[in-house]
């Protein structure tokens, strides 16, 4: 349904960082790289769908409140490796890996925020 998603960061470099240890366990990786410009990522073959840019009127960017970008993960293996390696990679914690029921019985997410406040969802949509 969607092209692509696009966050907005302060600092490109230290966001790719970021973003390359979060999504390195989803196997998403960046595939198209603007030096303090933009970021793309996605699968390899394919073409970037997430975004991280610094915002084109060059103002500060700054995160929507009731915005999550939510990133599918094969499996609760998934899920649990790249919450950990977004912490290890100094997100904040916004919610733990854990089924979340009130969504769907097999909802198992977790929750960050990336260096700059945007929102991710680390989620498996899949039974245990």
């Amino acid at each position: 349904m969607f092209s692509h998603v696009t966050v907005g960061s302060n600092d490109i470099e230290k966001a790719k960082r970021f973003y390359d240890a979060t999504l390195a366990p989803l196997g998403l990786t960046a595939l198209a790289a603007y030096p303090d410009e933009a970021v793309g990522y996605g699968t390899a073959g394919g073409r970037p769908q997430l975004w991280v840019v610094r915002p084109l009127d060059k103002k500060a960017a700054s995160v929507g409140n009731g915005i999550t970008v939510g990133l599918d993960a094969a499996d609760r293996t998934t899920v649990d490796a790249a919450y950990a390696a977004a912490r290890a990679a100094g997100a904040p914690d916004e919610g733990a890996p854990g089924v979340r029921t009130h969504y769907h019985p097999n909802y198992y997410g977790a929750y960050v925020r990336d260096l700059d406040g945007n929102k991710l969802c680390i989620v498996c949509h899949k039974p245990a």
